[in-house]
């Protein structure tokens, strides 16, 4: 089955000649793949006259119009209907196309995404989830910029559907998750974690193990890091400038003297090792879970190889048929719940008769 991916090539920090490198290396790689860019078609075209690639399944779409990270997300989406964003969410909506990669405006691409394409039924918001480099691997960071104020029961409904993902996509068995907190200890916290943790202990569709302190992220104690948009949000930034800070000490420390270069040639391919692992591009970008359809958002500086990332994440995704697994997993989570609600007089305990009564 043809997976079908839209690629916004307008707004990235890289230009349009960066999602067309990675749109290219992304075709060669998966055969079952059709590519829908959107952009400056006189722009797009001369970039794919220098590759070789299938044009059967690239098709290039012209927009007149391009949304900046300058402008007020919600009235651009609005007013740009010839956007490479909108032009391209509405691909998803008119069900010709599965998924849509940007590494456009941010606020453009969370909008546009919750106006056009929709949410799924039964989700209450539509979650930022991007995977994030561990020691042990990668953890899902969810939510990391779209919902600042989500409530307990929305945060939830965040775990069950990183859980989802997690297991679907990256094929971790039984994820665990736990919620962003000052402390380990079930009674610390604000009074969002205070009310959130005891729904968490008491849902039976995640693997919760408690709560996770900052610190300890980095080094994949959780598979799903839960967390509402704000606090996600600085936890990302932090974790992306302080590992370009390590970096650049570290190639500081191996120019430092000639002794220093020797060794540095020494360790350069384990070195260069443990750092692709720690980049983020490899894994593609943020998915908007909960939604109709796929939308990914990558970073606005990303490069050939994210653009390539993205895709076949995007085709895992929509080969694992994460969408209807949310949704059919939601479901049967919401009817368990109302059976619990409901239950038979009989099955009443006596303190519930008394506390009726």
């Amino acid at each position: 089955m043809s997976v079908n991916i839209v690629i916004d090539t307008l707004g990235g920090d890289n230009g349009a000649a960066a999602a067309v490198a990675g749109a290219v290396k992304g075709l060669q790689k998966h055969r079952d793949v059709k590519l829908y860019l959107t952009g400056k078609k006189a722009e797009l075209k001369k970039l794919l006259a220098g590759y070789e690639y299938d044009k059967k399944r690239i098709e290039v779409i012209d927009c007149s119009e391009e949304i900046t990270c300058n402008e007020a997300p919600v009235e651009a989406v609005r007013k740009k209907k010839d956007s490479s964003i909108v032009v391209g969410l509405n691909l998803i909506k008119e069900g010709k196309a599965d998924a849509f990669i940007s590494a456009g405006s941010s606020g453009a691409v969370l909008a546009g995404a919750q106006f056009i394409v929709g949410r799924a039924k039964g989700v209450k918001r539509a979650p930022l989830a991007p995977l994030i480099p561990t020691s042990t691997g990668n953890s899902l960071l969810i939510d990391c910029g779209a919902n600042v104020d989500a409530k307990p029961e929305v945060l939830v409904q965040f775990a069950k559907m990183g859980s989802i993902y997690m297991e679907n996509v990256m094929g971790v068995k039984k994820p665990r998750v736990a919620i962003v907190n000052i402390g380990t200890e079930e009674a610390k916290g604000n009074a969002l974690v205070k009310e959130t943790y005891p729904l968490l202990k008491a849902c039976d569709s995640i693997n919760f193990i408690g709560s996770i302190e900052s610190r300890d992220i980095p080094f994949g104690k959780a598979d799903v890091v839960l967390t509402e948009a704000f606090v996600g949000n600085v936890i990302l930034k932090l974790y992306e400038g302080l590992s370009k800070m390590i970096l650049k000490e570290i190639k500081g420390s191996i120019k430092s003297s000639a002794k220093s270069k020797i060794g540095g040639l020494l360790i350069k391919k384990s070195l260069k090792k443990t750092v692709s692992s720690f980049n983020t591009g490899e894994v593609g970008g943020a998915p908007l879970l909960g939604l109709k359809g796929l939308v990914v958002k990558v970073h606005g500086n990303s490069k050939e190889d994210e653009f390539a990332s993205a895709i076949r994440q995007c085709k895992n995704f929509f080969e694992a048929d994460v969408s209807n697994k949310i949704i059919k997993g939601l479901a049967e989570d919401a009817a368990r719940e109302a059976v619990t609600e409901e239950k038979p007089e009989e099955e009443k305990t006596e303190k519930e008769k008394t506390e009726t009564e």
